[in-house]
């Protein structure tokens, strides 16, 4: 068998698909890539036996059809030394040897027996599965959104992944860790009924790597177990988590009292100052909320005699108080959080906060809880 095709063209989609190899894999052809080429278009694949990726190119030019695999680290190491020409590919499909032909040389390397690469789990239309679709740009902004939120527990691995909650009006994408809880709803995307999965973090950060690339509508295909998600050029199928997703209304507070309103540049900056010295103490840092026009965000750590106090601008309609919270946890919310000003509602010192923009984008809801710290 031999094909040509873009040497950087090539390289591009295999390192788009390699994030999902393993370092450390069960089975040890997991560690290739899968090439199958058929009438003209070539599909590479790339597992870790949980979540599988697969990637879709034109050849220039090839004499017939077969398949082969190939060590991930191999063929990448090859590819990023050529530089963009036409490269063809012969492999010899008895004893899978494999050259690479670019200009002005050839590398000979050992590929393996393709009917050895385990098969990614099918998930069929029936009246077990649901199939939803949304637009690029909105699966994007919902994860991006939401994924820093998710937990890394063992003993909760429902809150590892993505809550993705469909119903017939919206979708709403939700991650928490315990202390933090991110809602992101959009009415641009809904199914026939109400219907949910827990998207693992790993296939969840693989989405969010390639949807840059689409424009195109995302088809999601999904049933108890699995979930395939097809766009123009790839298609990832991943087992989904198993298990209950905790009730995230039941903990967002409501018609709270008091409310800041703040310039988000402003306090990010604040924050990233006063942190400063609050950081070996558990990154605590206090919220004093004694006026009309400023709040003062302060910080220390007893142990090495270090303080920090600043103050800044600010709309505050409430009664005074004092409240903490974690400013790691808080600035990486601000991070992903859009638009010039945002909104902190808070009920009292000992309940959690919503943190939501000012401006939400058109059709989209964003609602970042933060539970607070004792002082």
């Amino acid at each position: 068998m031999r094909f040509t095709i873009s040497s950087t063209g090539l390289l591009s989609r295999l390192q788009s698909i390699s994030r999902v190899i393993a370092s450390k894999n069960a089975i040890s052809i997991l560690d290739n890539f899968l090439f199958e080429l058929n009438n003209g278009k070539m599909k590479v694949t790339a597992s870790d036996s949980e979540t599988t990726m697969e990637t879709f190119i034109d050849v220039v030019e090839f004499d017939s059809n077969g398949s082969f695999t190939m060590s991930g680290k191999s063929m990448l190491d090859a590819l990023k030394e050529i530089p963009e020409q036409p490269i063809a590919i012969v492999v010899d499909t008895n004893t899978f040897e494999v050259k690479i032909e670019y200009m002005n040389g050839v590398l000979n390397l050992v590929g393996q027996n393709p009917m050895e690469y385990p098969k990614a789990p099918e998930v069929l239309k029936n009246e077990d599965t649901v199939e939803v679709a949304a637009t690029s740009n909105i699966l994007l902004n919902g994860i991006s959104k939401t994924l820093f939120a998710t937990d890394n527990s063992e003993c909760r691995p429902t809150m590892n992944g993505i809550y993705f909650d469909f119903t017939a009006d919206d979708l709403t994408i939700v991650a928490s860790n315990g202390h933090i809880l991110v809602r992101y709803r959009t009415g641009a995307v809904h199914s026939e009924g109400k219907s949910a999965f827990i998207l693992p973090k790993k296939p969840a950060t693989m989405l969010r790597n390639i949807l840059p690339k689409e424009e195109e509508e995302v088809k999601i295909l999904f049933n108890s177990r699995n979930a395939v998600f097809s766009l123009k050029d790839y298609v990832m199928t991943c087992r989904l988590t198993e298990g209950r997703y905790p009730n995230y209304n039941a903990v967002i507070p409501t018609n709270a009292p008091n409310v800041i309103t703040i310039d988000r540049s402003s306090l990010l900056g604040a924050l990233k100052r006063v942190s400063i010295c609050s950081l070996q103490s558990g990154g605590l840092v206090k919220f004093s909320l004694n006026g009309a026009s400023s709040i003062v965000i302060s910080g220390q750590d007893r142990d090495f005699s270090s303080s920090a106090e600043e103050s800044v601008g600010c709309i505050y309609e409430g009664s005074p108080m004092d409240i903490g919270f974690n400013s790691p946890y808080l600035i990486e919310m601000l991070v992903n959080l859009p638009g010039e000003e945002v909104k902190i509602e808070l009920l009292d010192q000992t309940r959690a906060g919503i943190i939501t923009p000012v401006a939400q984008e058109d059709g989209e809801d964003l609602l970042m809880l933060l539970t607070p710290m004792m002082l």
